[in-house]
């Protein structure tokens, strides 16, 4: 039996995948993936060695856990085909071979990065004792820096959780809660959060092109700015306000930006988009 199996062998699979095999966390004889597009399971094989094919249920029976990397819209899809095979059931009574079946699988681990997807429409797809693990990742997992936060279903135990976090941690950090309803949140700030600073950055550098600085110094600095910033921040015994007064000398250009800044809502703003952000993630989940 392999360790892992991937069903949805993308981005952030391959990001997994390759965070596990270089950290020494699994081999890749202990890894497989399925996918229907022949690139990508031919990056599996050529890249990282892991053997990949193009059927989800050898996938399932091949693996102790399955991952689910498969995108919302399509995870129905998967679900069903996995219940249909004995994998789970939409709550109707089962007897005979499906019941041996569904029995014969419930040792297996399912962990679901689909967005939006909740533990109780995986649950009732897979059968009532199925050990599921919801995980909110994001993308700098794909450069070994991400964060990611896990809520386990009510069959999952202790170890199933470990097992999930020793997966993300191979690409970055990450953190398990009780509440599921706190991945509304965490959607909002660390899975979309990247996409606020990459416009932060960009019109910083935008800001500094319109005072003349050339675009591709603009770009290089306010990279290295940033960078900079979030490493002394990450070190640092001191909090963000006094992080801040420390820069920020009294008549001096950056107490005159910080001014602007305030003047013009920079935290408010802030708030109000992470707001939004978590507003349309429990949307998404009441429709899903």
């Amino acid at each position: 039996m392999k360790k892992l199996g991937f069903i949805g062998a993308g981005n952030m699979a391959e990001a997994l995948a390759r965070g596990l095999v270089e950290n020494k966390v699994f081999k890749p004889s202990e890894l497989i993936a399925s996918d229907v597009d022949p690139a990508r399971r031919h990056r599996f094989k050529s890249a990282l060695k892991i053997e990949a094919t193009t059927g989800n249920l050898e996938v399932l029976n091949s693996s102790r856990a399955v991952l689910f990397a498969v995108k919302p819209q399509t995870i129905d899809a998967v679900l069903s085909e996995l219940a249909a095979a004995g994998g789970g059931s939409s709550g109707a009574p089962q007897t005979g071979a499906r019941r041996a079946r569904t029995e014969g699988l419930a040792p297996r681990l399912f962990v679901s990065i689909a967005a939006g997807v909740t533990l109780g429409r995986l649950e009732g797809a897979l059968g009532g004792r199925a050990r599921v693990i919801r995980v909110m990742p994001n993308a700098p997992a794909m450069v070994g820096q991400g964060m990611a936060a896990l809520v386990r279903g009510r069959n999952a135990t202790r170890a199933d959780e470990a097992f999930a976090l020793k997966i993300f941690r191979a690409v970055g950090d990450a953190v398990a809660l009780k509440d599921e309803t706190l991945l509304d949140v965490v959607t909002a700030l660390s899975g979309s959060g990247p996409a606020y600073v990459y416009l932060f950055i960009k019109s910083l550098a935008d800001a500094a092109v319109a005072e003349g600085l050339p675009a591709e110094l603009a770009l290089r600095m306010a990279l290295k700015t940033v960078r900079g910033a979030e490493e002394n921040m990450r070190r640092s015994p001191m909090a963000a306000a006094e992080l801040i007064r420390i820069v920020a000398s009294p008549g001096g250009t950056t107490e005159a930006a910080l001014k602007q800044l305030g003047a013009d809502g920079f935290s408010a703003i802030v708030a109000r988009a992470v707001h939004a952000a978590a507003d349309r993630s429990r949307e998404l989940g009441r429709t899903s």
